[in-house]
């Protein structure tokens, strides 16, 4: 188009010369005629000549027409001669335009060919960002989702309203009409243009101004050649550095952008302004994975097989401080020289919009900007690891998960070891390095795992333990990265920097790696800051001779170029292992399952938490089965439990010497006397006793007592655990002994019998205590004196020398009883001295203390029998108590004293029976509760509890089926995010 114009304008020029030369005459003087036509005039006649006018000194140079100054040029004043008739003018006129559009044509290719040029010098000079594709957030790739781009495309103003943005081509056609008057406004205008556009010419092509500076770059480079080589190669080793650690500034500063971007995303997904669920991160889901699996039965050797990264180093040698530095937060603890690392610590870095710390079976979080949330995070870590530590050891195997969440964090799962140590100290148990070692292969020999080795960089390479065990694991380098720590000491203090260089590329060690860094955690103060490391490392490698002398290359350099390799290391790991693995528990899954169904058709696969839930309601409902229990078969087991206990100290310490007194006032007297010192001493704290046993002994029934077809052993020895650490922890309520002593002996001071019922009821309990006591007599007394006649000719049983020494004996006392009726209970000395000399008289020695013992079975004996045939006596007695025995020779003051006891046992059951359904049962059904909860959170116990084939067998298929399932939804995040 701008060659059109110009061309339209060149035949209007010439159009308007033809018009203007049309009447001229041969005769016309040269000062009249046009510029261009005296311009003609001279090239036809060579003798005349005349002399180039001189342009004003003020007169400006333009680079295009279209930019020509509007006022009018003086020309110098010239000499004109005779001019003859010119034919071929306007030919010549439009030639000189066309020359005049080729020059600025070239000049025009000239320039754009520099410019193309240039602009290719810069592109080769900016980096290839296409490995850093992962800056731009996952949200912008799925941005359709979330924006409407039909409704913003109805938003934008229409066609119509973009046309009034335009330029108006009416104006311009009328500008272009202006620019046509100005080229016809006479001869004297364009020959004003002519003049206006010599300096162009004198200005050249633009191939000869590019010759002219490379005339001037010759001279540049003729005194550039001056410079030595060893300056040059410095000068580009500078400019190449100071390049690389621009373009990594920038890198930086993106990174940061982008990092309080992905931070406010984050955050407004958090504040549900998307309106939809946040999907679980595939880092978070990839640990789970993990997590599960160090809980499976490791005889499968399954859980060693998905990638992890794996840190070892030596004792102090930086690891904790990578991993800080990786992590971004001081989260470790931290000790000069001391061991601190005393358990793996799996740690999950992932992405969020906060800088948050959780552990996997805790809900608290702990900020990480807060130096408070810090230490506190610092502190649960080691007393978790303390715990873990079992007595007499110093490191334990067993793992403390942690997630770290943050924005700008590269996700992993990293698993920070105990350092290795070279020699066990004071303090330390004997097998601290052996189980290190042990430790550390258990993790390495993972094929799938990425060893991340580090090394200190401030001692001699010499000292390494680490590196022959990380090369004896992996010998061939495929999966270890190695890390140099430290540097900053090791360039101070290594005398030879080319030292350095070879550890980097691994030629003092007999390891090999897959990639090598070089990083700096700072001063040594514990206090540093992240960010005040981060800038001492920076400042330092930008300052440091290993870069500037090449040594070390810009991406081996500082711990954010670390983590990056790290991450994308293992992220290539873990997509080319985990579907095999999800292969391999598809295969075990199949054969768990076939098992059980063999083994257990008809029974569900319950695990070990859900067998526990189920015998935890049964023994529930077996506590609450005690609240059924009947309030007369309470009274009636604790009535008679109760006596059972005390009817020995009744009979033998109350009744029996109360009745050896001649008359009944003694006996009442007596009885009195002693049952109120067994009531403030021993009976209510027996009854407590007894009421607590029977509480046991109905808890224990309704534990043990089988269900049927639906009793299951299984639970057996949990509900045995169960209800002997219930009873453990039960005490019974200690106002209860108080308020039993004041009951029992108030029963006990009432003498009165209101009725016959009563009465004879008494006797009834009389009788019924005297028999039995009768009859453990007469079994004493027959394991004393051996099998009578009968038994020695039916059973052929012979008396041994000693039983029948206590035959004789006894049938010597019998002979004096039938003399006595009414003998006391105690023999004197002459008696068994009579008895003695009548024994040895017919040839059997005997000894006091013989004769005393068979004494006191026997009197005891006749005792009873005296006082069965009294009680038979006293059942027509109740008229004679009525009137106080008035006038009659029949006393039956033990009658009313066994009535006494026996109410005295009524009112306690009714009392302890009344604290068991109130009291002592919801707090028994408290205890149990307690006991299970503490049970549930008591893993060893469950397993100990509860086990077997079944158990087992069901655990396992649980473990496998949740892997399985968690594995696949990795899997099919894995593929969406690809």
């Amino acid at each position: 188009m701008w060659r059109a114009g110009r061309a339209a304008l060149a035949c209007e020029v010439c159009q308007s010369l033809v018009k203007h030369s049309s009447g001229v005459q041969r005769n016309v003087p040269l000062q009249k005629l046009h510029l261009v036509s005296r311009s003609i005039y001279r090239s036809h006649h060579p003798a005349l000549k005349l002399q180039r006018p001189q342009l004003r000194t003020s007169f400006q140079q333009f680079s295009s027409l279209t930019n020509l100054s509007l006022h009018k040029l003086k020309l110098s004043p010239t000499k004109y001669g005779y001019q003859p008739r010119r034919n071929f003018w306007p030919a010549r006129l439009a030639a000189r335009l066309l020359k005049l559009r080729y020059i600025i044509l070239g000049s025009a290719v000239g320039g754009g060919y520099t410019a193309k040029k240039t602009f290719d010098e810069w592109k080769d000079m900016i980096p290839d960002l296409s490995d850093y594709k992962w800056i731009v957030p996952d949200f912008i790739w799925e941005i359709d989702e979330y924006i409407d781009l039909e409704k913003i495309r109805k938003a934008l103003p229409s066609s119509e309203d973009l046309a009034n943005f335009a330029p108006d081509l009416d104006k311009i056609a009328e500008s272009l009409s202006l620019l046509k008057d100005f080229f016809t406004a006479g001869p004297k205008l364009v020959s004003e243009v002519i003049e206006a556009s010599e300096p162009l010419l004198l200005l050249g092509t633009p191939g000869e101004t590019a010759f002219r500076a490379t005339d001037h770059g010759s001279e540049s480079d003729k005194h550039y050649r001056k410079v030595s080589d060893k300056e040059k190669i410095d000068q580009l080793q500078e400019e190449l550095l100071h390049t690389q650690l621009k373009y990594q500034r920038i890198l930086e500063r993106l990174e940061k952008e982008n990092k309080e971007l992905r931070k406010l995303v984050l955050q407004k997904d958090d504040k549900g302004i998307h309106h939809r669920k946040l999907k679980k991160s595939l880092i978070d889901m990839y640990s789970e994975v993990l997590d599960v699996l160090s809980d499976y039965d490791a005889s499968y050797n399954t859980q060693d097989h998905l990638p992890r990264v794996v840190v070892v180093g030596d004792q102090s040698a930086g690891k904790t401080s990578v991993l800080e530095m990786i992590a971004q937060a001081r989260i470790f603890p931290r000790g000069s020289g001391e061991m601190m690392t005393r358990s793996p610590v799996k740690v999950t870095l992932s992405e969020g919009p906060h800088h948050v710390a959780l552990f996997k079976d805790s809900s608290r979080e702990f900020d990480l900007t807060k130096e408070e949330d810090l230490a506190a995070l610092r502190h649960e870590i080691e007393l978790r690891m303390r715990k873990n530590v079992k007595e007499g050891c110093t490191v334990s195997p067993e793992t403390i998960s942690l997630n770290v969440k943050g924005p700008g964090l590269q996700r992993m799962v990293l698993v920070d070891l105990p350092g290795v140590i070279n020699t066990v100290t004071s303090g330390m148990a004997p097998d601290t390095k052996e189980t290190i070692f042990s430790i550390s292969k258990a993790y390495m020999q993972n094929p799938n795992a990425i060893i991340l080795c580090i090394q200190d960089g401030s001692v001699d390479a010499e000292r390494s333990i680490v590196t022959d065990l990380v090369s004896q694991m992996d010998p061939h380098g495929r999966r270890t990265i190695f890390v140099l720590t430290k540097v900053d000491l090791a360039e101070k203090n290594v005398a030879s920097p080319s030292r350095i260089q070879q550890i980097i590329e691994g030629k003092l060690f007999p390891m090999k790696a897959l990639g090598y860094f070089a990083v700096v955690t700072g001063k040594g103060n514990s206090s540093e800051s992240i960010e005040a490391i981060r800038e001492y490392e920076e400042e330092f490698f930008q300052n440091s001779k290993l870069l500037k002398t090449s040594m070390l290359k810009a991406h081996q350099v500082t711990t954010r170029n670390l983590s990056l390799a790290v991450s994308d290391c293992f992220w290539k790991m873990v997509r080319e292992s985990v579907e095999q693995q999800a292969d391999s528990f598809k295969a075990t899954r199949f054969n768990l399952e076939t098992e059980w169904k063999n083994n257990y058709p008809r029974l569900r696969e319950l695990d070990r938490n859900e067998l526990f839930e189920k015998a935890k309601n049964e023994i529930l409902d077996e506590v609450i089965s005690l609240s059924q229990v009947t309030p007369k078969h309470w009274e009636e087991i604790l009535q008679q439990s109760l006596w059972e206990r005390v009817s020995t100290h009744v009979i033998e310490n109350i009744y029996l010497p109360a009745a050896q007194t001649m008359n009944s006032g003694t006996f009442n007297t007596t009885v009195d006397i002693k049952l109120k010192q067994w009531t403030d001493k021993q009976l209510p704290n027996k009854a407590v006793e007894v009421a607590w046993e029977t509480l046991q002994d109905e808890f224990s029934r309704f534990m043990t007592e089988p269900k049927g077809k639906e009793h299951d052993d299984i639970f057996d020895k949990l509900k045995e655990a169960v209800k002997e650490e219930s009873i453990k922890r039960h005490k019974w309520n200690d106002f209860a002994e108080d308020s039993l002593r004041v009951i029992q002996h108030n029963a006990l001071e009432d003498r009165s019998i209101s009725d016959k019922q009563q009465w004879d009821a008494a006797i009834y309990f009389m009788e019924e205590a005297l028999q039995g006591r009768l009859k453990d007599t007469e079994n004493a007394i027959e394991n004393m004196i051996g099998p009578d006649w009968k038994k020695r000719w039916i059973y052929w049983k012979n008396r041994t020398q000693e039983q029948c020494v206590h035959n004789e004996t006894k049938n010597e006392l019998e002979k004096m009883l039938k003399v006595n009726d009414e003998h006391p209970a105690y023999l004197a000395s002459d008696e068994i001295t009579t008895v003695r000399k009548n024994l040895e008289s017919r040839g059997v020695e005997v000894d006091p203390s013989l004769i005393k013992d068979t004494w006191h079975q026997v009197y005891r004996r006749h005792f009873l029998k005296t006082a069965l045939n009294h009680c038979n006596l006293c059942r027509r007695g109740f008229y004679y108590y009525q009137r106080h025995f008035i006038d009659s020779e029949l006393e039956c003051n033990d009658v009313v004293l066994f009535w006494r006891i026996q109410r005295m046992l009524a009112i306690t059951a009714n009392t302890l029976r009344q604290q068991l359904t109130n009291t002592e049962v919801r707090r028994l059904e408290k205890n149990v509760k307690e006991v299970l909860e503490d049970f549930a959170e008591d893993g060893e116990k469950k397993v100990k509890l509860l086990t077997g084939k079944r158990v087992q067998l069901a655990e396992d298929l649980k473990k496998v089926r949740e892997i399985q399932e968690k594995l696949d939804a990795f899997i099919e995040a894995l593929h969406q995010e690809k």
